[in-house]
């Protein structure tokens, strides 16, 4: 399976291919990354991953986790629009906007002066920017407060899959 973001409404950002599907459950669809992937951020040159890492997808929501383990930045998780998957590959648009916790605990908003850039540069709708700083709030408070998907339930899906390479 891969991965594609785009900028808004259909700029390609980064793409991330040969994810493994590792499973669903009440909160999404969890995929993994090995060390090696191929990626690519908009038509810059293909790189490849260097850690693993999982990455959650929920349907009709505003929001992607990327989880890191142990990593200096543990917890990534994307403001985009709801995605969609399409012949093997999820497609969302990355709203600029991010949810960090690192390994520390400490909890962060990232990306804004993107976001209030890119408002103007590609004619964000109105809607749109109040889902955007909406969901960006909650997922800060859930992070900070350790909410699932955000705590043991990401933990387990990474183990499990690191535990396998």
């Amino acid at each position: 399976m891969s991965l594609q973001f785009f900028k808004y409404p259909d700029i390609a950002h980064w793409r991330h291919e040969n994810l493994v599907v590792l499973g669903e459950d009440d909160h999404g669809l969890w995929l993994g990354c090995e060390p090696g992937s191929e990626q690519q951020k908009g038509s810059g040159p293909i790189t490849t991953t260097r850690q693993p890492w999982v990455f959650c997808s929920v349907p009709d929501t505003w929001w992607s986790l990327v989880f890191n383990g142990e990593h200096r930045i543990s917890h990534f998780l994307d403001i985009i629009t709801p995605p969609t998957i399409n012949n093997g590959r999820i497609e969302m648009i990355d709203l600029d906007l991010d949810v960090v916790r690192t390994a520390e605990g400490e909890v962060y908003v990232d990306d804004e002066d993107e976001f209030l850039e890119h408002q103007e540069l590609y004619d964000y709708p109105p809607w749109m920017i109040d889902k955007a700083r909406t969901t960006t709030a909650e997922l800060a408070i859930a992070l900070e407060d350790h909410r699932e998907p955000f705590d043991q339930v990401c933990r387990t899906w990474f183990e499990a899959f690191t535990s396998a390479l």
